[in-house]
């Protein structure tokens, strides 16, 4: 399939991802290394956005002092929630490198029931919470705080982190920014 087939795919609005070739001069070190990805390659189309947008996401979705296997757990199960193909085909790829096991990754898109998968009773709390953050649903709220047993400043990081995953989710979606061929490809071989 070519750039532009994929592009004029069916399924939603779409938008021309920028190369290296028409990238304005503000974000062409974003593209420096090669291609940056769908997401810099859409907010190119408003350099004005990568500079603000690009460093509250790496602040968020990166290193902390949250493990990088929970954030995967948030960011994976968030983004199976919300139905955005992207960042789940992204996901689980990711979460597959983090630690998280096929069978974890599984129950967190969705392929299996969580409980069986976690047996740990603070993962099932950090999935019930992200899919209550998620749905938005406060009568689910409440019982899913009560079940974290972490400290305020964890649950403020771990709500950010999933109301930045929902924004990112309708952003790929309504997009329909595609699977890397490096993604689909380790899908694949992962049987996902």
């Amino acid at each position: 399939m070519t750039e532009r087939e994929i592009l004029r795919a069916p399924g939603g609005p779409r938008v021309r991802l920028i190369d290296a070739d028409s990238a304005p001069l503000l974000v062409r070190d974003h593209f420096a290394g090669g291609d940056p990805g769908p997401i810099v390659a859409s907010l190119a189309q408003v350099p004005e956005l990568v500079g603000p947008t690009l460093p509250f996401l790496g602040t968020v979705l990166g290193p902390s002092w949250i493990p990088m296997r929970e954030k995967e757990i948030v960011i994976l199960r968030t983004s199976a929630v919300m139905g955005c193909r992207y960042c789940t085909d992204t996901h689980t790829v990711v979460a597959l490198d983090s630690g998280l096991s096929h069978t974890e990754v599984r129950a967190l898109r969705g392929d299996l029931p969580a409980a069986a998968a976690f047996p740990d009773v603070d993962d099932r709390a950090l999935i019930a919470w992200c899919d209550a953050v998620a749905f938005g649903v406060e009568a689910d709220i409440r019982p899913a705080r009560a079940a974290l047993t972490i400290d305020d400043a964890r649950v403020v990081e771990l709500t950010l982190l999933v109301a930045t995953t929902v924004m990112l989710n309708r952003y790929a979606t309504a997009l329909a920014l595609p699977t890397s061929p490096d993604v689909r490809d380790r899908l694949l071989q992962e049987a996902l």
